[in-house]
């Protein structure tokens, strides 16, 4: 069964330049995209805080 399409939303985000250069060398570190790293932290922020379901890892 193909996976299921996940709709994004590009939006305009305003970030201090020394916060940014630390998320830049965070995602360096782990190999990700400053992006990407940005939907990491975002995502793990709100499963942290019970506004976000945790994903079933075990769902295909």
């Amino acid at each position: 069964m193909p996976k299921e399409d996940k709709k994004t939303k590009s939006f305009v985000l305003r970030i201090d330049a020394d916060t940014m250069d630390a998320i830049e060398r965070w995602a360096a570190d782990e190999f990700r995209s400053t992006n990407g790293q940005l939907q990491w932290i975002i995502n793990e922020a709100l499963k942290k805080h019970k506004r976000m379901k945790k994903k079933d890892d075990h769902a295909e």
